[in-house]
């Protein structure tokens, strides 16, 4: 994304200039299907969700088309040191493996970046 940089060198992590927003990249060793339909993704979601829920509270999932395949995005608060972040987290097939894209900004950020966070991973990342 145009004007973030990577924290500490690290090219799986990013910042907004502000600082007020975060991007992480994650590839995992664990087995992810191929959603080949958004009924398959809806069906991973609300597994998802009653997973996810159990410690974070309340989720919304919606499954997403990324020409040709299907992901799953997830939306729920992270409470961390008496702060509240608003999270947004993209569920990838990447060659048979789970692969996230999580966004992340402290609940009331009203910065230009939780706008092009939230838009980049629901539109863009893949």
């Amino acid at each position: 994304m145009n004007g973030w940089v990577p924290v500490e060198g690290n090219a799986s992590v990013w910042t907004d200039t502000s600082g007020a927003c975060l991007l992480r990249e994650e590839r995992t060793g664990q087995a992810f299907p191929v959603l080949a339909s958004q009924t398959e993704a809806l069906a991973f979601a609300v597994k998802l969700r009653k997973q996810l829920s159990k410690s974070v509270g309340a989720v919304t999932i919606q499954p997403v088309d990324r020409a040709g395949f299907w992901a799953v995005l997830a939306a729920y608060d992270h409470k961390d040191g008496g702060a509240t972040y608003k999270i947004s987290q993209l569920y990838l097939n990447d060659a048979g493996l789970l692969r996230t894209v999580t966004g992340s900004s402290a609940d009331g950020e009203k910065g230009a970046c939780v706008n092009a966070m939230r838009e980049f991973i629901r539109y863009l990342a893949n």
